[in-house]
């Protein structure tokens, strides 16, 4: 009796969950019945879809945690006046508990759903335990189940540090807040230990269990889940276009791909190059019929801004994806919007707009590397990375009018000439707004889409990961560098049989070829970021560590053109400085966003990585 009436709470939990929060796009019976038994609740398989779908509504709960944990704590995004006190806190690193963004009850009530799911497959299905029987959508559905747990923990640790590990049997918010708060142990009214006959054969426990309350820090989180992931996933993710006739559903729920770029980001996350590798090569040399997530000219240029407007699966991996007319909205725009009713309480860092607009293209060097005091601009180039920066990424406004691209054009000519007077005169009055997420979205419809995974990221962490793998030819060690600079630059990575023109990350906005390019030269010159007039420069032939971190901070940069105000900053500034055991790498760049007065103390703080993390658990 205990177990049915344990059961039955957790199954009304996840079914209210699915009717308040599902994200279906349109399902096959939105008006379903609350009032079934369980039996009668998972006699039908799309009773089961429906669940899942559930999970996915959760999912979307986090969405505008992951945007502010992940940017705001980072360079490229800082607060307005009109920010509220929780975006205040996060902002200056000294975050209460009661914080909205820093609290984990959203993680803890996605990962409960998980697990009442997870559970249920297991009792009702026992199959998907079993890597040999034939795949089914109950597999697929599994898998999807494992990899949203395996996310939310993922994030939560990059978050806090440590969490706590949520044992299967606690399936219920309650439960689990009562574990987390419990002083060194939990006991738990009920225990089922599933024998492989599944839900009739099943060992049960009918009496009280102890469960010992466990924190674990990143890398165990890491260690624990890609192991799960790896070992027992058959498959992800149930084809719905079959019954909708909808390409979009694919990457609105988690993929194989998906999976693969979750497994590909822990394991570069640890450190661990050769494993990320693996994950991200099935994505980008994947055997699709139509090469989806190879970089060629869907997405270049002007059509760049196409990849926020839409879902598209030659670019899109996993998106979590809104509606309105659904009720499935969420805070973007209140966040970074200048319109009454919103608040625009966020936007982009002089920093983060200056990745941008110190990009020059189509650029001419004279060369001299034997002297290079000697070497000189032939031609400056055209200041502005035009397709990804202003227009797509940020905006310019003044009393609610934009300012017009003639004039951007023109302020960034003055600004070349060392016009200060001139460039005042248009810029006076001006602000920025991050306008990323309301391409192609209608005012006061809230329900903009987030990207979690795309091929641009994963074409960057592989020119990451190429940086720094060696390889042994012939017994001679050697490197990728080749392939790096081919993924960022103009696509050279791939093979030239490949059926579509491959341009690169940076060759699909124009900046991939020639002096635009990034390379590993031994000379490397440093220009001005406002005439583009050379400066100085370093001589790093046979400092190979030296070529590898410039190489790396190059790659920094372009992640931030790329993927602003996506969610992953303030990460790969984590990642990066990790790599290299300084946490000064981080604590500059981030640092220098504050004003005069505030920027030491956070460098300070910022050098204990410990001070990384929120600190909610103990």
């Amino acid at each position: 009796m205990n177990r049915i009436i344990k059961y039955s709470a957790r199954i009304f939990a996840v079914l209210i969950a699915v009717m308040i929060l599902s994200s279906c796009k349109e399902f096959f019976n939105p008006d379903q019945d609350l009032n079934i038994t369980e039996d009668q609740l998972f006699d039908d398989w799309y009773e089961y879809r429906s669940v899942e779908m559930g999970l996915y509504g959760l999912q979307q709960k986090l969405a505008e945690q992951i945007v502010v944990l992940g940017e705001l704590r980072g360079d490229l995004l800082t607060i307005t006046p009109n920010a509220d006190v929780d975006l205040v806190e996060i902002y200056n690193f000294n975050v209460s508990k009661t914080n909205k963004y820093a609290s984990p009850t959203n993680f803890f009530t996605l990962i409960s759903a998980c697990n009442n799911f997870i559970r249920i497959l297991k009792e009702k299905h026992p199959e998907v335990l079993n890597r040999n029987s034939p795949v089914t959508n109950f597999d697929k559905l599994y898998g999807e189940a494992l990899c949203m747990r395996a996310w939310a923990y993922f994030n939560a640790a990059r978050i806090y540090g440590k969490v706590p590990f949520i044992h299967e049997s606690l399936v219920t918010i309650g439960e689990i807040e009562n574990y987390v708060n419990s002083p060194g142990s939990y006991v738990d009214s009920v225990y089922i230990n599933f024998s492989t006959d599944g839900y009739y054969n099943d060992t049960l426990y009918n009496v009280p269990i102890t469960l010992e309350k466990n924190l674990y820090d990143l890398d165990m989180v890491i260690d624990v889940f890609t192991n799960q992931l790896e070992k027992e996933v058959k498959a992800v993710g149930v084809n719905h276009y079959i019954d909708n006739q909808d390409e979009s559903w694919e990457v609105t729920i988690w993929n194989t791909y998906a999976m693969d770029a979750l497994l590909g980001t822990m394991y570069l996350t640890q450190g661990n190059l050769n494993k990320a590798e693996s994950h991200f090569v099935r994505i980008i040399r994947n055997s699709s019929e139509n090469l989806r997530y190879e970089l060629d000219n869907s997405f270049a240029n002007g059509n760049w801004s196409r990849i926020f407007a839409e879902i598209d699966n030659r670019e899109h991996i996993f998106t979590i994806w809104f509606n309105k007319t659904n009720f499935q909205q969420n805070d973007f725009l209140n966040l970074f919007m200048p319109i009454d009713p919103y608040k625009y309480m966020l936007k982009p860092t002089a920093a983060a707009i200056l990745k941008w607009e110190t990009e020059w293209r189509a650029q001419s060097i004279v060369k001299n590397d034997v002297n290079p005091s000697r070497t000189r601009m032939a031609f400056l180039g055209i200041p502005s990375d035009f397709y990804r920066g202003y227009g797509t990424s940020y905006l310019y406004i003044n009393n609610g009018m934009s300012l017009s691209g003639n004039q951007y054009r023109q302020m960034l000519e003055l600004k070349s000439k060392g016009d200060t007077r001139g460039v005042s005169n248009i810029m006076d009055g001006m602000d920025t707004i991050v306008l990323k997420y309301f391409i192609g979205q209608d005012l006061f419809s809230d329900d903009p889409n987030l990207i979690l995974y795309r091929a641009g990221s994963i074409h960057l962490y592989m020119a990451e990961i190429c940086t720094y793998r060696m390889y042994s030819d012939g017994g001679q060690v050697k490197t990728n560098l080749n392939d790096a600079k081919g993924l960022v630059n103009d696509g050279a990575y791939y093979d030239v049989s490949v059926s579509r023109r491959q341009m690169g990350v940076r060759g699909r906005v124009g900046l991939g070829s020639g002096y635009d390019a990034l390379n590993f030269d031994n000379i490397r010159y440093f220009h001005d970021p406002f005439t583009n007039e050379i400066t100085g420069y370093v001589n790093l032939t046979g400092n190979l560590v030296k070529k590898q971190q410039y190489f790396e901070e190059d790659l920094l940069d372009e992640r931030a053109r790329e993927l602003a105000f996506e969610g992953e900053r303030f990460y790969d500034l984590m990642r990066v400085a990790k790599r290299r055991n300084n946490p000064s790498f981080l604590a500059k760049i981030v640092s220098a966003k504050y004003p005069a007065g505030q920027r030491e103390q956070i460098y300070n703080y910022l050098l204990d990585e410990n001070n990384w993390y929120i600190k909610y658990f103990n």
